[in-house]
């Protein structure tokens, strides 16, 4: 049931009319896939991720990426791979249940309608990994959504 409530799309970071990244997130992490270019050898990609920064890139030339990032994250369960042609980065979120509006800080925001809209998900999420019997996926909200890392007393730890 948990995974009717995962990301259905990915959403994109569009710069001077090129996509930069795609993202997603859920309670727990935020995941950016990058399409790598052709024709390079995939050990001169790079990502060196730290708790409030990423920077990715290919060795010997000026970083792809290399921006703060919206929230804080946890170093030592972040991570990235190489598959497809496409470079994954998962994110752990220091602050589970945080609603990002974008990975990188100040850039690329979601508008106001799609931000809530992550935001009433990650709460049916939150709802969905509390009440494992129940079946959220069809739930709804009505008006504003709570903030998912807060409501009711917050997020329990295990």
């Amino acid at each position: 049931m948990a995974e009717k409530l995962a990301p259905e799309k990915r959403h994109s970071f569009v710069q001077g009319g090129q996509k930069v990244f795609e993202w997603d997130q859920t309670l727990e992490e935020v995941n950016i896939y990058i399409t790598l270019p052709p024709n390079v050898p995939t050990k001169l990609f790079y990502c060196k991720i730290q708790s409030k920064h990423v920077e990715v890139g290919i060795k010997g030339n000026s970083p792809y990426l290399n921006h703060d990032l919206t929230g804080p994250v946890k170093t030592d369960s972040s991570f990235w791979t190489l598959e497809d042609d496409i470079m994954h980065i998962t994110l752990q979120k220091r602050d589970k249940g945080q609603t990002w509006s974008s990975p990188i800080s100040g850039q690329g925001q979601l508008d106001p309608y799609s931000a809530d809209l992550e935001q009433k998900r990650l709460m049916l999420q939150r709802f969905q990994e509390e009440n494992p019997g129940f079946d959220f996926s069809q739930a709804q909200f009505t008006g504003n959504c709570p903030d998912p890392r807060t409501f009711m007393g917050g997020i329990r730890s295990n």
